[in-house]
């Protein structure tokens, strides 16, 4: 297969453990989180870029997968790459591994937040901080990993900084929120209505007296209508909705399709139809029509 390898980042153990340019064994499962952490951070980011994509594009696991190859000197440095498949000029894909280095730049955000002891990067999909949390387990006090981006200066994980970013993992977090569901409860006094997805999440969410309608007839017709909510929401700290907090656009939908409060009842559009048909055409009608349909249709004996 012809291509080429491209390094992406290189993470350098320090520590007794690895002297004389030794990868310990156990820090194999550092490098195995890493290539998860970064593969579901890629994953997540391009679902947020594409919210209307239901699947990730063609060969997407592969352009995301890291590989180590030798170890340089440096304690322990494992340089890691990505296989770059030479692209002909009918490939749509990125002629570089775009999703990895876009990754890989926000994990190195993050740990170097956490070492600057700053908060993390708004950008950082918080949902994705247990696999964050996961990485340096293994690592003793006095033990640190270096992550090496092109054009940054090092970011590091240590012990303490593990548990930095544990104290993250446990608050509650806000973020943005997109979510279709049934309005079962409503409190119009205090502006507010719960929204159920599906078993296990349900909602608070916030609305003004302008939305009221829409809101009130989602209840009302809870059946067949659900409501559609984009804005910002309070997320536990295991990524569970809890609220609302900002509700940028909500609107009724039915069947997948928009659901249209003013669309008139079929019944007054048929009333009208009937009206645009002269008299004298209904005075041809059968005056046993109702009772005698299929004979009229189909010949069937009359009743």
């Amino acid at each position: 297969m012809a291509g080429k390898w491209k390094e992406v980042v290189r993470l350098t153990f320090k520590g007794e453990r690895f002297r004389d340019h030794a990868l310990d064994l156990g820090a194999l499962a550092e490098l195995s989180q890493f290539q998860k952490m970064v593969a579901e951070t890629a994953k997540t980011l391009w679902r947020t870029a594409n919210p209307n994509r239901e699947r990730l594009p063609h060969h997407f696991e592969e352009r995301v997968r890291l590989c180590l190859r030798r170890i340089e000197d440096g304690s322990a440095t494992g340089p890691l790459e990505v296989f770059m498949e030479e692209q002909d000029q009918t490939s749509f894909l990125e002629p570089e591994p775009f999703e990895i280095n876009e990754a890989v730049n926000l994990a190195h955000e993050v740990f170097e937040a956490i070492g600057a002891d700053a908060e993390l990067p708004g950008r950082f999909p918080r949902s994705l901080l247990p696999e964050y949390t996961k990485l340096g387990q293994t690592l003793a006090d006095d033990e640190s990993v270096e992550m090496h981006v092109a054009e940054k200066k090092p970011a590091y994980l240590t012990m303490a900084h593990r548990q930095k970013l544990e104290t993250f993992s446990e608050a509650p977090y806000e973020d943005l929120v997109e979510i279709t569901g049934e309005v079962f409860e409503t409190d119009i006094r205090k502006g507010r209505f719960q929204l159920c997805s599906g078993e296990d999440t349900t909602a608070t969410v916030a609305f003004t007296a302008d939305q009221e309608e829409q809101v009130t007839t989602a209840l009302k017709d809870h059946k067949t209508v659900r409501m559609y909510v984009k804005g910002s929401g309070e997320f536990s700290a295991q990524g569970k909705l809890l609220r609302v907090l900002r509700v940028d656009e909500l609107r009724l939908t039915k069947e997948g399709e928009i659901y249209d409060q003013s669309a008139r009842p079929i019944e007054e559009l048929l009333s009208d139809l009937a009206k645009e048909i002269p008299q004298e055409e209904w005075d041809k009608l059968p005056h046993d029509l109702n009772d005698n349909l299929d004979h009229y249709l189909y010949g069937v004996p009359k009743k």
